[in-house]
């Protein structure tokens, strides 16, 4: 096998949203296809990759430096011992030359093209990714239907409290038990409003809804909202101050009794590690929300597993941050505790097959081989606009 081409775009992923950070007006996404010389039904199997949602286009990187490494490697380099393709092989390949540290969006870049090279080994072997990963990085034994929850009830102009609860009301409908909202873009007695609102559609249960800060607050304001929502009982209360902030995750977490996520803007092994080793994170509780698209790609993402199992981490404790259908593979493929899921938003990217039916907050996998895109429709059409 051999990899004849790749090519690279952009496909916008805007909308009028915002958390407590940032505005999506914006945002965009980097899409490659990676063509080999392997033929089906006259066509070539090609790869397809994207960056998540969160950060912006990467093809400066991935047209500089992922790609020419990748396309001037010897082929053989790229091939596992049967003459198969193997994206781990390859990763190496992408990252000569690269020093240490500042991964920043090279790892965005990365993740773009290892995301295509799992599509397109998957796609050669003839099985969906959940069950090609899980036959080679996991226990050959992948679970049918993952966890997912609704993640919206974002800030938006002239949204009310009553358009928030009918926003939450319809995740239900679509077939979401949990569901989660954005905090700190208002103040604490009006993000309470929101919060109580939000409950009063899910019947007072605290355990069915997250509350997401993007990184907003210092120590102090994160003390003072946890102790305001622990009487809630939440389902986590997420990434409150800055991603490389452990010392405050750390005292937030000896101070707040309940679960805590975090991990989304955390872009490397390293990282990872040092939240587990500095920012007091509790395996019995809390989750680690790396999201493989841009996080240097599962490649990576497969080292923070083995990482976080030497540490005394059930995999389960991990929910990959992004919505998306890779991750939903490798939830399925390496028994992760779920996955996120943005109903609506974020498209074409974002989003799972076109006939995925969620239910009691748990979807199926695609039978499609590879990642399944093909059965995106509407994200499937950009992609091969993207090489034909």
């Amino acid at each position: 096998m051999r990899i004849v081409s790749v090519h690279e775009g952009v496909v916008p992923i805007s909308s009028s949203i915002r958390n407590a950070w940032i505005d999506f007006s914006a945002m965009e996404s980097s899409i490659v296809a990676v063509v080999s010389d392997v033929v089906r039904d006259g066509e070539p199997v090609v790869g397809y990759g994207f960056n998540s949602n969160g950060r912006y286009s990467a093809g400066e990187i991935i047209r500089r430096r992922v790609v020419p490494r990748l396309l001037d490697a010897d082929p053989e380099s790229l091939l596992a011992e049967d003459g198969q393709l193997d994206p781990t092989r390859a990763w190496d390949v992408v990252m000569t030359n690269e020093k240490p540290g500042g991964h920043g969006e090279r790892s965005v870049a990365v993740g773009v093209v290892d995301m295509a090279l799992f599509d397109l080994a998957a796609k050669v072997a003839g099985q969906p990714l959940y069950r090609w990963l899980s036959d080679r990085h996991g226990d050959g034994e992948p679970d049918e239907e993952v966890f997912v929850y609704a993640a919206g009830g974002y800030y938006a102009p002239g949204k009310t409290l009553g358009d928030l609860q009918d926003e939450m009301r319809r995740f239900l409908d679509q077939g979401y038990r949990v569901v989660k909202m954005k905090i700190g873009g208002a103040d604490l007695p009006e993000d309470l409003q929101r919060i109580e609102a939000v409950l009063e559609v899910l019947d007072g249960d605290g355990s069915r809804l997250a509350v997401d800060v993007n990184g907003r607050f210092d120590l102090d304001t994160a003390l003072r909202y946890g102790e305001a929502i622990e009487p809630y009982g939440l389902f986590w209360y997420e990434e409150v101050g800055d991603p490389l902030d452990y010392r405050l995750n750390a005292v937030l977490a000896e101070r707040y009794r309940g679960p805590i996520a975090t991990g989304e803007n955390l872009f490397s092994l390293q990282d990872a590690r040092n939240l587990i080793r500095y920012g007091g994170m509790r395996p019995d509780r809390d989750y680690v929300q790396v999201d493989p698209a841009l996080s240097y790609g599962l490649t990576e993402y497969l080292r923070i597993q083995e990482m976080l199992a030497q540490h005394g981490w059930s995999s389960r404790r991990c929910i990959p941050h992004g919505g998306h259908q890779f991750s939903l593979h490798i939830a399925a493929a390496l028994h992760l505790g779920g996955n996120e899921s943005y109903p609506g938003e974020f498209q074409p990217t974002g989003g799972f097959a076109d006939d995925a039916v969620v239910a009691d907050s748990r979807v199926g996998l695609t039978e499609i081989p590879g990642i399944g895109f093909e059965g995106k429709a509407a994200f499937h059409e950009v992609l091969r606009a993207l090489h034909t």
